[in-house]
């Protein structure tokens, strides 16, 4: 491809933020990669990067450069996937971006029994916070992203909407555990509570379900970490607040018990799966896409049927907002 060393360069460094750690990572002289630096912005007739004390940081300009740089990128390896494809059909990688919840919920097994029937397919899964997961889809470093309370923003494109909500977690042992459909949350906060920390998206939803009751509340632990609140609750520490998908497969394996919310001020999390408006999803990427909103949306079925979540809890549309 024409200039290909010098837009790996160029995206290595933005990605590194050193010449020296691009350079380690591309396995060539620092002097190479700062040459193409140079080249580039000589080229551009304007700085690309700013050199700071402690690396490199993209300037106006270099935003700019490195979208498309990535977006050049992303088509190149998409014409040699499909000519790859020709020779081994389904060939490809899927790069995409989820919360650290999802990662370690329901994503594993569906990722699991992809790969299974389709083994050529190369699966790159990041899991970032709440607020972290746009920019890797926006900047074009991933093909696709699945997180929850992703608000509309220019230049993303939803795939598809699903509304999920909180409800308590507990150990099956536990006295709430042995009855079945919703729980009042007022009977739910007279336990020891594990939450997540404030300023975090989850708990912003619990707030908001926590409002309308005169009893304040003190959880004895809180983290942002999803997988210490399960083990804190399979340890007998308190009850927490969680989506059913978080505590998916803990409850498949009898080790967790989810109730859903009787309140009618319960809150929900909606979840958005969604990717670049401009940008086209490959062979291999769609047939993941369609695979994880099929298995999506079983999994949203089988909550359904046990009443943990409303009908009608998936949406789809392809709208550009």
């Amino acid at each position: 491809m024409l200039h290909s060393r010098k837009l790996l360069y160029i995206d290595e460094i933005a990605r590194c933020g050193s010449i020296r750690k691009a350079a380690a990572r591309l396995n060539v002289a620092s002097s190479a990669v700062n040459r193409q630096i140079l080249a580039l912005e000589e080229e551009l007739g304007a700085p690309i990067f700013e050199r700071m004390p402690r690396g490199l940081k993209l300037t106006a300009a270099g935003e700019l450069c490195i979208e498309h740089i990535r977006e050049v990128l992303k088509t190149y390896e998409r014409m040699e996937t499909r000519i790859r494809g020709l020779k081994m059909p389904q060939a490809g990688k899927v790069t995409l971006v989820s919360t650290v919840g999802l990662a370690a919920g329901p994503l594993p097994e569906i990722i699991a029994q992809f790969v299974a029937q389709h083994p050529r397919v190369r699966i790159h899964l990041r899991n970032d916070g709440p607020s972290n997961t746009l920019q890797p889809v926006i900047s074009g470093e991933v093909d696709f992203g699945l997180g929850f309370n992703i608000p509309a923003t220019p230049g993303i494109r939803t795939l598809a909407n699903f509304d999920i909500p909180i409800g308590a977690v507990m150990p099956p042992g536990h006295r709430l555990a042995g009855e079945e459909g919703s729980v009042d949350l007022a009977e739910v906060v007279q336990e020891p509570l594990v939450l997540a920390q404030p300023g975090t998206s989850l708990r912003n939803v619990i707030n908001l379900a926590l409002s309308p009751l005169s009893t304040p509340v003190e959880p004895v632990v809180e983290t942002n970490a999803s997988e210490m609140l399960k083990k804190l609750v399979k340890a007998g520490t308190g009850l927490t607040l969680l989506n059913p998908l978080d505590v998916l497969p803990e409850c498949r394996r009898g080790e967790l018990v989810f109730r859903p919310l009787a309140n009618p001020h319960a809150r929900h999390q909606p979840m958005k799966l969604f990717a670049r408006s401009r940008a086209t999803l490959d062979t291999a990427t769609s047939l993941f896409v369609e695979f994880l909103l099929s298995e999506l949306i079983a999994i949203v079925s089988e909550l359904e049927a046990k009443g943990h979540v409303p009908m009608q809890a998936v949406a789809r549309d392809a709208q550009r907002e």
